[in-house]
């Protein structure tokens, strides 16, 4: 795995140098945007409005536009010596439990691994065994790319996990998306009973299906021919007709129909 970010691990004293690497591998299949008449790639061209020209790469940088207009251009290096804490360091500023954080806060992860040397590798182990013990999580702050971000900290299979989090503020409150209808006492029965029916699924044997599912139109594409569509599901006229009888296929090991 290719390094990404390395830095410290800091916790009130303590530091430990480590690496940070992906700890995700994209598995499905890319489809590029083409000009649908011809099938030809569509390429995007980084125009300056000033001069009406292409600039490359090296020609860019980042603005911030002050009050009065004026433009502050940014370049990578500006960004590379900010005077942050956080740009060198996943900073450590406290334990919690893992209940206590809110899954919607929940984004990419990283693998943070000890950094060349045995200087790393003790207190690494260190902070891996007491955390796994104590059963927390570490709640931290990092500096990536050209925002500070949230994080947890977990150990899992003897190794760190970095878990980037959505800030709490970022997350919006849910609307009234929904209006009430109680439901009758056999009906959340019946709901209930079926809930213990599912318990229990394995998402290791779950995959996705996304990417056979297009190479089947791709396919269908190049031969001329049409592809046969799975119906769409359909809100049933009686529901508790519509639980028992997913109860009863959940009984013989099948997923109910929707």
């Amino acid at each position: 795995m290719s390094v990404l970010w390395s830095g410290h691990i800091t916790c009130a004293l303590v530091s430990v140098p480590v690496r940070l690497y992906t700890g995700i591998e994209e598995a499905r299949p890319r489809l590029h945007r083409v000009h649908a008449a011809d099938g030809a790639r569509i390429r995007h061209r980084q125009v300056c409005e000033a001069e009406a020209r292409e600039v490359g790469e090296w020609e860019i940088g980042r603005g911030w536009q002050a009050p009065d207009g004026r433009v502050v251009v940014l370049r990578d290096e500006d960004l590379d010596h900010l005077p942050l804490a956080t740009r060198k360091a996943v900073e450590i500023v406290g334990f919690v439990g893992e209940r206590d954080v809110d899954p919607l806060l929940y984004e990419r992860f990283y693998y943070a691994g000890p950094a060349d040397g045995q200087v790393a590798l003790r207190p690494y182990a260190l902070l891996v065994e007491a955390m796994t013990r104590k059963r927390v999580l570490g709640v931290a702050k990092f500096a990536a790319r050209t925002r500070e971000r949230l994080a947890v900290l977990r150990p899992r299979q003897g190794v760190l996990v970095v878990q980037a989090l959505r800030w709490p503020q970022e997350v919006r409150p849910p609307e009234p998306i929904a209006a009430a209808a109680p439901a009758t006492a056999r009906e959340l029965e019946l709901a209930e009973t079926l809930i213990d029916h599912l318990t229990g699924v394995d998402i290791n044997y779950l995959h996705d299906e996304y990417g056979a599912a297009l190479e089947q139109v791709v396919e269908a594409k190049l031969a001329g021919v049409g592809w046969q569509e799975p119906p769409e599901p359909v809100p049933p006229a009686d529901l508790m007709a519509a639980l028992e009888a997913s109860i009863r296929r959940s009984r013989n090991g099948r997923e109910p129909s929707p």
